[in-house]
């Protein structure tokens, strides 16, 4: 089965089914990729086929899911239990993926709210199902995740995205990174001592600029993603999306997003 890298370095294309030349700083068998969602279908629509080629190539695989999906519904009927199908689709769809059960991460935010639960701050009631260390908040789960998974590669919503939720789990998860390097809140676990590198995915609008990798996968990969999209059957409402995917086909565009501390001497040459 080929599985074919592209990456864009200025005005000139490198492409290999190696993904060791592609991805910049390769760990061989030391390689994690974390793939981070604030819904269940995010990561299946936005990054499936790279999702796949990753599993292809024997590199572990770690999928992280924000929120439960209550707000998901789309009938009335749907609405008292849609928090549970949501939970069972998704198992089900990463499970036919080929993930891990264990490699399944699944918290318990409330989708459409993500904004609200942004930050870390000690839990009022440590009844809460997203109590980790006494505290919660999307950067107290983020940093505990990162500092338990150790990746070398995240992949996250593209800050564009019309959805708010994904906006705030791209700046939660960047912001997450940087605390998961320092010695900030020991209890959330060790330091990783790696930086990963972060690349965005695109589900509901256009990257903020030109993208520079494409994944492209034979065809059995690229219906295999759109089958286990369809196992979100509780989602009436992304058809406009899933009918994009399937005229894209096998091909799948990231952008790798540079994650730098702000250096004031770059700027002295401008005056």
């Amino acid at each position: 089965m080929t599985i074919q890298f592209d990456r864009r370095n200025g005005q000139t294309m490198i492409s290999s089914n190696n993904p060791a030349d592609i991805w910049g700083n390769w760990q061989d068998d030391k390689e994690v990729w974390l793939f981070i969602a604030p819904h269940d279908d995010d990561i299946v629509c936005g990054a499936g086929l790279t999702f796949l080629a990753a599993l292809q190539n024997e590199i572990s695989v770690f999928a992280a899911v924000i929120s439960n999906g209550r707000m998901g519904y789309c009938t009335p009927e749907q609405r008292p239990t849609i928090a549970q199908v949501r939970r069972e689709e998704t198992q089900t769809s990463f499970s036919y993926l080929g993930l891990p059960r264990e490699n399944l991460y699944l918290f318990d935010y409330d989708d459409g709210s993500l904004l609200q639960n942004m930050g870390r701050r000690f839990a009022a009631d440590l009844s809460d199902s997203n109590v980790i260390a006494g505290a919660v908040g999307l950067q107290n789960t983020l940093t505990w995740l990162l500092r338990q998974i150790r990746p070398t590669r995240i992949f996250i919503p593209n800050r564009l995205d019309l959805h708010p939720d994904h906006k705030v789990v791209h700046h939660e998860t960047v912001i997450s990174v940087f605390h998961a390097q320092g010695g900030i809140w020991p209890e959330l676990g060790a330091v990783p001592g790696v930086i990963p590198f972060l690349y965005e995915y695109a589900t509901y609008s256009d990257f903020i600029k030109q993208p520079d990798i494409r994944v492209s996968v034979p065809v059995e990969l690229a219906e295999q993603r759109l089958q286990a999209l369809a196992l979100y059957k509780s989602q009436l409402q992304i058809g406009l999306v899933v009918e994009e995917l399937r005229k894209a086909g096998g091909k799948e565009y990231l952008l790798e997003m540079a994650f730098e501390i702000f250096r004031p001497a770059k700027y002295e040459n401008s005056f």
